[in-house]
């Protein structure tokens, strides 16, 4: 990971466990689940991706930089639908069909990011 986002790496402390993207950036799919709680705000047929932003990386960004990640992922070309339910939790619409590719491009715009 510290050859991949080096820019990213120096800024966490607990490097010895952020071993994969997940521990930076969480997409998982948006199942139609009466359980869960972001039922009521991320209706999987309107978004089809549930984003969560770590606590590292919010720590990393602060506030200023978490509203503009905000925003750069809104403007993504492969995010059809945004919606925030939270400063750290985003309901998406993306037609790309691999969770990890979404987090993947996520965690690569946060690098190309970071001074």
């Amino acid at each position: 990971m510290e050859s991949k986002y080096p820019k990213i790496m120096s800024k966490i402390e607990d490097k010895e466990f952020v071993e994969d993207i997940r521990d930076l950036v969480v997409v998982d799919k948006n199942y139609d689940d009466v359980d869960m709680e972001e039922m009521d705000i991320f209706d999987p047929k309107d978004y089809n991706y549930l984003v969560y932003i770590t606590e590292r990386v919010q720590d990393i960004l602060g506030k200023e930089g978490m509203e503009r990640l905000k925003q750069k992922i809104q403007d993504m070309e492969i995010i059809k639908e945004f919606i925030e339910g939270e400063e750290d939790l985003y309901g998406i619409y993306s037609p790309l069909e691999d969770e990890d590719e979404i987090a993947l491009r996520i965690v690569e715009m946060i690098e190309g990011e970071l001074v």
